[in-house]
């Protein structure tokens, strides 16, 4: 292409061939790249224009200095991810010119825009990123509550204290709604987690394997979402590209190639290129065992990272099934493998009444506490089990209900003694 090669290529129609065949790889390869990238941009735009708490600190992340505040950084941001999709925009463009066109009738003017486009854009766009707000250290701290009002900033506050201090009181067990314990006692961070079999062991969950067989990209796209590793929609879209885009990408550009060798090794490179797509699951797969600790393999090369993309190249459905059922056995909670709780160990005992037909009587003075430890236990699933009933009869009424709640009086309550003292249950 520099004219470097002339002398190997000494007559022009040879030199123009091979000219073509180098622009097309090129085009191809940058194409690729787009394509990988557009998701990633899209969600970020969709992320900036619906501009929810949780969206701010991920677009923080990626596109302000050290992931703070900055001084209207919507604004700034708006600028340069429009930038980075105006970059993938003019790509597709030129890639639609190199493959519709011949080199003798394709349009300069037009190759010349896009090309000054697709350059254009990305450079620009890493220039503001640097000379804008969102490149230079702020003392934001007073800049961001300065943005709220301060009514509403001082109403606010209180009432997310509250609300706190409640949820840390009163949060209920997923599986066993009658327990109001606190949740840290109730969660067991699980410090040394293990993969759910091996990566043949398929038969644990045959349903799951088939799942991963028929539909990869789903199943892979749905489980980097419930991992915490981004959207499930940007995973299945960009995995689809690294491995299905090659193929087509490469035979297009071989559509206007005369000569048949860089033809054949344009459609073989497109090819080998789809199966190194599978290294994207290779590399979630390390960032999981980075994450939540998990034990690390290293047949291969005596490195795991390898290990890794060499289990998903050479069988990368087992691999998807090993990854899931691993998230299976774990409640997955902000990046973190928690124990998953057992039934049995939210049985718990409380009092209640003996059954029909058995007598029992206790006294109870004015400063006597109730003694529970003389009911019998029994373990129950109902809903309320925090409430029960006493019953007691009265010389001059009918037999009434008193109601007493446990979890609000507590263990040393005192009961405030009926006339007359002595309660007994009436056999009929």
């Amino acid at each position: 292409m520099t004219g470097m090669l002339n002398h190997a290529l000494p007559r022009k129609s040879q030199r123009d061939a091979w000219f073509e065949v180098n622009n097309q790889i090129l085009n191809a390869l940058f194409t690729l790249m787009c394509l990988y990238q557009h998701p990633h941009r899209l969600y970020h735009l969709v992320l900036l224009l619906r501009w929810r708490s949780e969206d701010v600190s991920k677009l923080r992340k990626l596109y302000c200095k050290d992931g703070t505040y900055k001084p209207h950084e919507w604004a700034h941001m708006l600028v340069v991810i429009l930038l980075l999709n105006l970059n993938c925009l003019a790509q597709y463009a030129l890639c639609g010119l190199n493959v519709g066109y011949k080199r003798s009738e394709r349009p300069a003017i037009g190759v010349a825009i896009t090309i000054s486009v697709a350059i254009g854009a990305p450079a620009i766009a890493g220039v503001y990123s640097v000379v804008s707000p969102l490149g230079k250290e702020y003392d934001t701290a007073s800049d961001e509550e300065s943005q709220l009002k301060p009514d509403s900033v001082s109403s606010s506050r209180p009432r997310q204290q509250r609300e706190k201090s409640l949820e840390r009181r009163f949060s209920f067990t997923p599986k066993d709604e009658t327990r109001t314990t606190p949740r840290d006692e109730t969660r067991t961070i699980e410090s040394s987690p293990k993969w759910s079999g091996g990566i043949f062991d398929f038969w644990e969950d045959i349903s799951l394997a088939y799942l991963s067989l028929f539909c990869s990209f789903c199943v892979f796209g749905w489980n980097m979402e419930r991992l915490g590793f981004g959207n499930m929609y940007v995973h299945i879209a960009t995995f689809l590209l690294f491995c299905l885009a090659p193929f087509w990408i490469f035979n297009l550009a071989a559509i206007n190639i005369d000569n048949e060798t860089a033809r054949e090794a344009l459609g073989i490179t497109g090819i080998f290129l789809c199966v190194f797509g599978l290294l994207y699951g290779g590399f979630w797969r390390i960032q999981m065992r980075k994450r939540f600790n998990l034990p690390a393999s290293d047949i291969c090369c005596g490195k795991p990272a390898v290990t890794d993309c060499a289990l998903w190249l050479f069988c990368c459905w087992c691999s998807l099934a090993q990854e899931v059922r691993t998230g299976n056995s774990y409640d997955i909670v902000e990046d973190k493998f928690y124990k998953k709780p057992d039934d049995e160990t939210h049985e718990i005992p409380i009092s209640t009444l003996p059954r029909e037909g058995q007598e029992f009587g206790f006294r109870s003075g004015p400063s006597s506490p109730l003694d529970s430890s003389s009911i019998p236990p029994y373990k129950s699933n109902s809903a309320s089990p925090s409430r029960f009933l006493k019953q007691h009869q009265s010389p001059t009424s009918q037999p009434s209900v008193v109601e007493e709640d446990f979890h609000l009086r507590g263990k040393d309550a005192t009961l405030e003694p009926p006339v007359p003292s002595f309660i007994h249950r009436d056999a009929n």
